[in-house]
């Protein structure tokens, strides 16, 4: 069902916390229940649904007991009739991979007693925790070419509510329930393969479910194993973005142009030696950059009691370098290395004195984060906007002390 006609019981203001451009934000507008929902409150492992109550986008649902509250931005008036409509593209890639991990956790324990203690649907891929320390590459090729042939075989999956007392829940697997759980029971049954309870929203037969990618496994908490997975439209979509990343790599690389698929990765290898090599080679070439610098300043006869430089390529070796080239028991130096306006490095050195009083002003200037100690000052900045005011500074501090 992707369209429904309910009506409002309850409006109130709220709050969400909601990822914004990369940061969680709070997000006000109303906690929504309805005279009923087919919109899944986030639970089990599984996300929230998404759609529209009217036209009214509902930015989540969770479940208060026996209820689901639906968040929208705007209110809604109470006793209003609604027609609700469910985010379908995401709704089904929810089915996909829910049901996907129940295969996959069912097969996992049947073939290698590897029980499943936790899962996650994530965004872009999804995790199952088993309960071993490892997990062999031979294992992971078996498991799916076995949940694949499952999926071949048109297996039937089956919805069954059952009451808290009858006898048959003793035969069907589960983690338990919540402690706020309230009436019957509702159970997941893969014909043959696996019964479940479960909340969560599930494809009618495997072969909806096309094909099942292991990506591979990471260690988990506790001497355990999380196994990496994708589902359905998921797997269309990995693939998709393989075969372009491939093809971006063959029409952009020239190197490829003379050899084939099976090559690339020896190739990419000895491209990054090569890079390496070159970035060794670079970091030479600062240094001895950093030597003539110093050097070219030495021998200035006219040279005065301060020195500074900025230079988009370096480090903290390049500047340390020259430092300790030009010499700072009487010379003040001030180095600075990245964007001429943007973030980077810095490094203050000379007297003492002249560096604790000089080095606080110049990080906060600088937007920078940073210490110092034994006539250095040095550290990260976020902005070299001011490097000229903080130039300025420190000459006029020089004039000052002559």
């Amino acid at each position: 069902m992707q369209e429904f006609v309910t009506s409002v019981v309850a409006c109130s203001p709220g709050e969400i916390k909601q990822e914004i451009n990369g940061k969680k934000e709070t997000v006000k507008g109303f906690n929504v229940k309805l005279q009923d929902t087919i919109l899944f409150p986030e639970g089990g492992g599984q996300p929230d649904d998404h759609g529209l109550i009217g036209d009214v986008p509902v930015l989540r649902v969770t479940r208060q007991g026996a209820e689901a509250v639906h968040f929208v931005s705007s209110a809604l008036e109470v006793g209003q009739e609604v027609q609700l409509k469910v985010d379908w593209e995401r709704r089904f890639d929810h089915m996909q991979q829910h049901s996907g991990q129940h295969l996959i956790t069912a097969i996992a324990e049947s073939m290698f007693g590897y029980k499943t203690t936790s899962w996650e649907l994530g965004r872009q891929r999804s995790t199952i925790e088993l309960d071993t320390p490892s997990m062999k590459p031979a294992q992971m090729e078996a498991l799916e070419a076995a949940v694949n042939e499952k999926i071949r075989a048109h297996v039937p999956v089956a919805v069954q509510v059952l009451s808290l007392d009858d006898p048959a829940l003793e035969q069907v697997r589960s983690r338990g329930l919540p402690d706020d759980a309230a009436g019957p029971i509702r159970i997941i049954d893969i014909e043959g393969i696996d019964v479940n309870m479960c909340c969560g929203t599930h494809v009618s037969n495997l072969s909806h479910l096309q094909v099942i990618k292991l990506l591979g496994t990471e260690k988990g908490k506790k001497n355990k194993t999380n196994l990496l997975f994708l589902v359905g439209n998921r797997v269309l979509k990995y693939n998709l973005m393989c075969y372009k990343l491939y093809i971006s790599l063959t029409l952009d690389w020239t190197v490829f142009d003379r050899t084939g698929p099976d090559d690339h990765v020896d190739t990419v290898d000895k491209i990054q030696k090569t890079v390496k090599g070159l970035q060794k080679s670079n970091l030479g070439l600062l240094r001895d950059v950093a030597v003539l610098i110093a050097q070219n300043f030495k021998s200035n006869p006219e040279r005065g009691n301060f020195f500074t430089l900025h230079k988009k390529e370096g480090d903290n070796e390049f500047m340390s370098i020259i430092a300790n080239e030009i010499g700072t028991e009487e010379t003040l130096v001030f180095l600075t290395v990245g964007e001429e306006k943007g973030p980077g490095l810095f490094l203050l050195a000379g007297p003492s004195g002249k560096v604790s009083e000089l080095g606080p002003r110049v990080l906060e200037m600088l937007q920078g984060k940073g210490a110092g100690k034994n006539g250095r000052f040095q550290g990260k900045v976020n902005s070299m906007a001011r490097r000229g005011e903080v130039e300025t500074l420190i000459q006029e501090h020089c004039k000052n002390e002559q």
